[in-house]
């Protein structure tokens, strides 16, 4: 979910000139970055630890990369070396976490909708084809033809933490489609990993990994004791997929596929709140074990597993994977070779200009075509941007390498190219950012509408074409927008029908807790067709906003419950609610309620005369495409 900046609390004024005065220690301020910011800082050190001791020592570097370990009982064992160890069992759990965002997406996430999933599922088939065919293009002759596959996929991982560092002052839109983008992007180099850089095909272990598949998918069905089943299954599905010569990190993918998702449901949430009322009665290890498993299992699994290893893999499987993969001798012989190699410009090219040419050329014809949508605020200078930064093809790239190049000098020139186009496109991003925010100044952001009103999608109450418009973006756990709509209603009683009133979510998550799952109910009120009815209840109630209010209210308007709790959690509702959370921080909404009037940001008092008088002194504003 995104979330919309706010003002969490103002200074106190015993306090805060104390609190300015002192300057926020290291961990504060490392804490401050944000995960996806660590990570890639993370990952980028570990790289030129790698480039460093390769440089300093290679013997050294090979040699502890290639040390032998043993693992195994009597007669039977496995054979490994520390990066053969890091390159498929660790980066399996890296698969598996891409495993458990795509079928996050697809299930729940931004790839449910057609209309929103139309223009980054384009760009993502795009930005693999195009890389592919440049990369051939350039490469032709080199003997190296068939490592395309090097340049068709995005790091994920990079990309995130590059948006963080140096993206656009209103990254929120972007993010989102990045990141659904990079989900199919994902699909695409896991299928040419399985597809084509598959060696000694052996079809009897997979069967083997077809029963200890069966065996994940039934595990969602235990009452307890799931978490050693998958594990030992997880097990046995690896070393399956090691005989049978398909590489074993498609395990992870293929058992996170088989994890269920969903989002959390009433009765769920309310077991576990009478388990934690229950814990606060009596305290005593029972209650408390029996409330903390409740929570746990009010979420699934997939989002569950995302959140244990998220960390591991940010932290320590990737920088793993750099340092024993990242290490090569930058010689001015191999800079030279590599200046003069097509395997390495075919690389640069695929991933940059592939990249670029796949994505927003995509993006641009489909905006053009009116086909699919962008959202607010993504403008083409943002998605020029982001298509930009998709040449960052670390991981992947530098994994593909491993498996579809033989020859050392040709593996060292391939990730020269690698690294080369990773700081190119890092480069030209940050160029392209910085150019989008400056013609795109502070004083004027946010003070126009950026989504037309559009009868078909908002919540409209009056003449869906009436000559006048509020829109106001608001939470309902915020006491200032019951009094904001009270006055909009005031004006209502003199306009009539030649007002046009407009609601639209911008929940403050940070301040109150309650205000998102309330803005979904209202959501799934209105696919009854009562969401002002919904709407006005809740904001006059704000103290009683848990499910079972929640519920009650729905019951007490008399709306179908079953259907009600369905949409509560389904994957339409919450993508309405983010939408409009991503188009107020487009528009820099950090406190509500926020008003347009006629389409502009309305500054000032919002009680009825103001309102009226800006109103009758504002003209309507067209919002461009």
């Amino acid at each position: 979910m995104t979330n919309v900046t706010a003002l969490q609390s103002s200074l106190d004024p015993e306090r805060g000139a104390a609190g300015a005065r002192r300057r926020p220690s290291i961990a504060a301020r490392i804490g401050a970055m944000g995960e996806n910011r660590i990570g890639a800082l993370i990952l980028l050190v570990a790289t030129l630890a790698a480039i460093v001791w390769a440089n300093v020592s290679m013997p050294s570097y090979e040699t502890f990369w290639e040390t032998d370990l043993m693992v195994g009982v009597g007669d039977r064992h496995l054979d490994f070396t520390l990066h053969t160890l890091v390159n498929d069992a660790l980066m399996a759990i890296f698969f598996f976490t891409v495993g458990l965002e795509v079928r996050r997406e697809f299930a729940i996430g931004e790839l449910t909708s057609w209309s929103r999933a139309l223009v980054p599922v384009a760009a993502s088939i795009a930005g693999l084809v195009v890389p592919a065919l440049l990369f051939v293009l350039v490469a032709n002759g080199s003997g190296n033809e068939h490592a395309w596959g090097v340049v068709i996929s995005t790091d994920t991982a990079f990309l995130v933490g590059a948006l963080a560092l140096i993206g656009p002052r209103v990254p929120g839109r972007l993010r989102v489609f990045l990141l659904a983008l990079a989900v199919v992007d994902d699909i695409g180099a896991l299928s040419i990993i399985a597809l084509v850089y598959t060696e000694k095909f052996t079809p009897l272990p997979l069967l083997v990994a077809a029963a200890g598949l069966a065996g994940v998918y039934v595990t969602r069905y235990l009452r307890s004791g799931r978490g050693p089943v998958y594990a030992s299954l997880a097990i046995v599905v690896w070393l399956a997929f090691l005989a049978s010569g398909v590489h074993p990190t498609l395990a992870g993918v293929a058992i996170a596929l088989l994890v269920p998702v969903y989002r959390p449901n009433r009765t769920d949430v309310e077991h576990a709140l009478e388990l934690a009322r229950t814990f606060r009665q009596s305290p005593n290890t029972e209650y408390a074990r029996a409330a903390a498993n409740s929570l746990r299992e009010s979420f699934s699994i997939n989002e569950r597993l995302q959140s244990a290893y998220a960390p591991y893999v940010a932290y320590v499987i990737l920088p793993l994977f750099a340092l024993a993969n990242a290490g090569v001798v930058l010689s001015p012989e191999l800079l030279a070779g590599a200046a003069r190699s097509a395997l390495t410009w075919g690389i640069v090219a695929g991933l940059v200009a592939g990249k670029l040419l796949g994505v927003f050329g995509s993006s641009a014809l489909l905006r053009r075509l009116k086909i699919g949508e962008l959202g607010a605020g993504l403008t083409l200078d943002r998605v020029l941007g982001g298509a930009v930064l998709c040449g960052i093809g670390f991981t992947i790239s530098l994994f593909i390498v491993d498996l579809a190049i033989d020859d050392e000098l040709a593996k060292n020139e391939a990730r020269v190219g690698v690294l080369a186009a990773s700081v190119i496109a890092f480069a030209l991003a940050t160029i392209t950012f910085r150019i989008s925010d400056a013609v795109r100044p502070d004083d004027d952001a946010g003070q126009t509408l950026a989504r037309p009103v559009d009868p078909a999608r908002d919540h409209v109450l009056g003449d869906p074409h009436a000559p006048y418009t509020i829109v106001e973006y608001g939470d309902f756990q915020c006491g200032f927008c019951l009094k904001a709509t009270g006055s909009i209603l005031e004006v209502r009683d003199v306009l009539g029908d030649q007002l046009r009133y407009v609601w639209r979510h911008a929940p403050l998550v940070q301040i109150h807790p309650n205000a998102l799952a309330a803005a979904e109910a209202a959501e799934a009120a209105a696919a009854q067709g009562r969401f002002f009815d919904f709407a006005r209840t809740i904001l006059d109630d704000q103290d009683n906003q848990l499910p079972s209010d929640i519920i009650r209210i729905a019951r007490d308007l008399g709306l179908d419950l079953e259907r009600f709790e369905k949409d509560l959690i389904s994957a339409e509702v919450t993508g309405r609610v983010r939408d409009d959370m991503l188009d107020a921080e487009a528009m820099n909404i950090t406190a509500v309620p926020t008003l347009f009037i006629n389409g502009r940001r309305h500054v000032g008092p919002y009680d009825a005369r103001s309102l009226l008088r800006a109103l009758t002194t504002t003209t309507d504003t067209p919002v461009a495409e």
